[in-house]
């Protein structure tokens, strides 16, 4: 017999002498105040309850506690806070069990933690995700999961904000038992009867210290942490002190332990780098808010997707859509050229199953998805064809013709073009409404950005399903305007045009790259063209030695592929700086009467970052961009801007615009038009407005 009551977002159901608190605070279930208060309440009351034995906390919805809620950041605590609660139910005289499903994430696996013992379902992740924005876990997290899961597996968890999925979580004993996701409270209500039939012991966490042993026998494991990830954890400040709170969790004891934690929390979250995260987080939230988009459109559905060209791109491309189980037919103009790019796709799917990131079954089963022709007539019957071609006008046109006339009516047609008017494709076609960009990064398969081009011609009815499409692979798709390099290539070309120019002003391709690097970029405009190669738009016919590019290629120098370029490289591709590149660049300039001069640190990222603040300026007056925040969202997921900077308009904004228009009127001044101020970026200064404020929705 059961009996139950509930109050507004926590209910309780009585199955005999075991209690049942569910929440139901949608979307995610986060912790927030009023949820921490009603199940603080519920848990005291049944706590002095003699007729309840065991108390299971369960979520409604699609989660288990994602979370904090993420509005009270940087808000004073207010109790019952999470610790609160979390140490009323690890000190309850009767077990409580955690029955996950979904995410148990951040607070709410610090909460799961705290319980007796824990059950999830087979689908369920759990991770302590604060590292991504900034912080670290302050409700004990640091302090109990490695008590459960060792200190190894605790490091790599908290420092990468790694989610990990129910088997690994059962093999690391962060919970007791799975249940099959229909079943959750059946099987955690057998669980807890079970507990109290044989009378179980309360396992409290926080007396634990079997899984420290072996950091305690070797501390060493902590520098190896350290020094194993010093690449990826460059320029941030959270994985460092969060490295600290889980040596503090050995050192000493849990009560102690808690008070170091909470230490460390309030000197991080006293820094900048908190606050930039969280505004990145925010923002790749802000990208679903679309002006004049109806929310409540049935989506289309793709079943059949059509890639023009087996390349690079092209094979990237269709991965994402085999990757999820759609059926993709990939278009080659050769026999040659189709058959090295379903072998580029197999080797990459077979690789992947090897190092275990995906299973073998998966690997075969992505590969059966893809379908290789010579034939565009198999391609009639898709939903969406993407061209990935290599840029040229004349050719695409050719292509979106010959598409236009052979897929069927309904499908959209979509390009990759990097920089190419999407609407003169279009022109080529009967159909332009239904012809739009989708620009995938490099490589396809793996980044995760993708600005979806639109022209005016473009509905509702194309762009909304495109956007839910780039979800549903995976993707963050940002809708952008037409226009030359849409928003991420033009703002980037003017990283690359100054580094160019300061090449010819006595700086050094690895002086520049340096620079950026360590600003925080993964690799400067020198690196990446190398890394593209240098002779995409060059043409050996019509080089005439007129730029040190064109010297370059001239001398096949044209990059990784050739082994050499702006930089030299070994076999494995590792980079080193060339004395014949700069040779080249000395007798260059001796020709043409230039006098080199030393720059410094401070003058390259004035050169190489404010004229792409400025152009960025121009994409939002120009309405190219819909916020700042979406080109905040660009610059981080596809070109690396440091994310703890927050992005380039954030940045600009912490730097101070002032000093930004300062430095913009002395390019102007040496540098002539080019470098003009945006009208923005005047407007703000004299208005003492914020950039990334800013937006046209």
């Amino acid at each position: 017999m059961t009996q139950s009551a509930s109050n507004e977002l926590v209910s309780l159901i009585l199955h005999g002498d075991i209690a049942v608190l569910s929440t139901d605070s949608p979307p995610v279930n986060a912790l927030s105040l009023a949820v921490r208060q009603q199940l603080y309440t519920q848990l005291q009351q049944l706590m002095a309850d003699n007729s309840v034995h065991a108390v299971i906390l369960i979520c409604e919805g699609r989660t288990f506690f994602a979370g904090a809620d993420i509005k009270e950041l940087g808000a004073p605590p207010v109790s019952p806070k999470i610790s609160e609660l979390n140490a009323l139910i690890e000190d309850s005289p009767k077990p409580v069990i955690a029955a996950i499903h979904g995410n148990a994430l951040g607070g709410g696996l610090e909460l799961a933690l705290s319980c007796h013992y824990r059950i999830a379902t087979q689908s369920a992740r759990c991770g302590l995700t604060e590292v991504t924005l900034g912080i670290l876990p302050g409700a004990g997290g640091t302090q109990r999961l490695p008590r459960v899961v060792g200190v190894a597996k605790a490091l790599d968890m908290i420092c990468f904000g790694k989610r990990i999925g129910a088997q690994e979580c059962q093999a690391n004993g962060l919970v007791d038992a799975i249940a099959a996701d229909d079943s959750l409270l059946d099987a955690a209500l057998d669980f807890a009867r079970t507990l109290v039939a044989e009378d179980r012991p309360l396992l409290r966490v926080r007396e634990r210290r079997d899984h420290l042993r072996e950091a305690e026998e070797n501390p060493a494991v902590f520098q190896q942490f350290r020094t194993a990830n010093a690449k990826k954890f460059k320029g941030l400040v959270a994985p460092e002190i969060n490295i600290q709170a889980v040596e503090a969790a050995v050192s000493l004891p849990f009560d102690e332990g808690l008070k170091k934690e909470k230490e460390l929390y309030t000197q991080l979250v006293a820094g900048p780098q908190p606050a930039a995260l969280q505004y990145a987080f925010f923002a790749e939230r802000q990208i679903d808010k679309i002006p004049g988009l109806p929310t409540d459109m049935a989506p289309k559905e793709f079943s059949k997707i059509g890639v023009v060209g087996a390349g690079t791109m092209g094979g990237g491309i269709a991965m994402n859509f085999a990757s999820i189980g759609l059926p993709v037919t990939l278009l080659e103009t050769s026999q040659e050229a189709l058959d090295r790019g379903l072998g580029v796709i197999r080797r990459h799917y077979e690789s992947s199953a090897s190092k275990g990131r995906i299973s073998d079954a998966q690997a075969q089963a992505a590969i059966g998805h893809l379908r290789g022709t010579l034939d565009i007539a198999d391609l009639a019957e898709c939903d969406l064809v993407i061209e990935a071609v290599f840029e040229n006008m004349a050719v695409k046109k050719d292509i979106f013709a010959r598409l236009d006339k052979t897929v069927k009516a309904g499908a959209i047609l979509a390009t990759n073009t990097s920089f190419l008017d999407v609407e003169e494709i279009a022109s080529a076609t009967r159909r332009p409404d239904a012809v739009v960009g989708m620009h995938f990064f490099s490589p396809a398969n793996i980044m995760k950005l993708v600005e979806v081009v639109r022209t005016p011609q473009n509905s509702p009815q194309v762009i909304a399903p495109l956007l839910a499409l780039g979800k549903r692979i995976g993707k963050i798709p940002v809708l952008v305007g037409n226009g030359y390099g849409f928003v991420g290539n033009r703002i980037i070309n003017q990283r690359k045009l100054q580094g160019q120019a300061l090449l010819l002003e006595g700086a050094m391709p690895w002086d520049v790259d340096r620079v950026l690097t360590d600003f925080g970029f993964p690799m400067g405009p020198f690196a990446m063209s190398d890394m593209a190669g240098l002779d995409i738009g060059w043409s050996v016919e019509q080089s005439r030695g007129e730029t040190i590019r064109d010297i370059l290629c001239e001398q096949d120098r044209r990059g990784q592929k050739t082994g050499a370029g702006y930089y030299d490289y070994d076999a494995n591709r590792r980079a080193t700086p060339s004395p014949l590149t700069e040779k080249i660049i000395g007798d260059f300039l001796a020709e043409k009467n230039i006098k080199p001069r030393q720059i410094g640190t401070e003058e390259i990222i004035e050169r190489c970052i404010y004229p792409m603040i400025n152009e960025a300026c121009k994409v939002l007056e120009e309405g190219v961009a819909i916020r700042a925040s979406d080109i905040d969202v660009i610059m981080v997921n596809g070109y690396g801007f440091p994310r703890y900077c927050g992005g380039l308009m954030y940045f600009a904004d912490q730097v101070g615009l002032s000093k930004v228009l300062a430095i913009m009127q002395k390019l102007e001044s040496e540098l002539g038009e080019t470098m003009k101020p945006a009208a923005l970026l005047e407007k703000l200064v004299s208005e003492g407005g914020k950039l990334h404020k800013i937006t046209n929705g």
